[in-house]
């Protein structure tokens, strides 16, 4: 793909389309919009949340803030109008919002997103899921993202790609002791052993913009994080 990845973002561009994203403001979501101003991949970027967010570059200065309350998201169904693309970055954490508030996140609120999205015209739609995510499992977190990527499926999208990413390799702004340890192993893997399990959030987000600039035929598309490893680096030239 590292060939024709230019020739698609330019036809991309030509078609002015217009994205919004949901979870700006989480780690993915901050990358994906700095990745998407600097690609110039549409022609209109709008950004769905709780609360306006602040930018002081003058890249971001056209980017427009639709804020909504998710407890009622009913009533802003014209925030989800007019976009052809979206992408659903939203979620927390069971540690840090409760089981009740992850369920309600991390499902109601991506579930109810999805809807409006689909009502209002979007014909691709971007689903930040997790690597294991099975409606099936035992662990809330991957039952809850199992659920969800088969109840927006039931939306029946234009287009419809799930992302599963193993661990993602970051520098959050919260602490997660965790994560940082896991990180720092993944860190100093070998490539090819890493990029089964883990993925670099900017990687990632290459993927994402990667596969939708890229004309498909499936309907639901599942990239494990293999795929999405291998994509978001299809823009890199290879290592002599």
């Amino acid at each position: 793909m590292t060939e024709v990845l230019p020739k698609l973002q330019e036809d991309f561009r030509m078609q002015n389309k217009s994205v919004f994203i949901l979870g700006a403001s989480g780690e993915t979501g901050k990358v994906l919009l700095k990745e998407i101003l600097e690609q110039n991949l549409f022609s209109k970027v709008t950004l769905i949340g709780r609360r306006k967010l602040t930018f002081e570059e003058e890249a971001y200065k056209n980017v427009n803030q639709e804020v909504v309350d998710f407890e009622k998201l009913d009533e802003y169904a014209a925030a989800f109008q007019g976009h052809d693309v979206g992408f659903c970055c939203l979620g927390t954490t069971r540690k840090k919002a409760g089981a009740d508030g992850f369920v309600r996140v991390d499902r109601d609120y991506v579930m109810k997103s999805a809807e409006l999205a689909k009502a209002g015209g979007c014909k691709h739609f971007n689903l930040l899921s997790a690597i294991g995510a099975d409606k099936s499992s035992s662990f809330l977190c991957l039952q809850v993202k199992g659920e969800v990527e088969a109840k927006v499926e039931e939306l029946k999208f234009d287009r419809y790609s799930i992302f599963r990413p193993g661990v993602l390799l970051c520098d959050r702004r919260e602490s997660r002791p965790g994560e940082w340890l896991l990180r720092k192993f993944f860190g100093v893997l070998p490539e090819s052993w890493a990029s089964a399990h883990s993925v670099p959030v900017v990687t990632l987000v290459r993927a994402m913009l990667n596969n939708a600039v890229r004309p498909s035929d499936k309907k639901v598309e599942l990239l494990e994080n293999k795929a999405i490893y291998a994509l978001g680096k299809a823009d890199e030239a290879p290592k002599p």
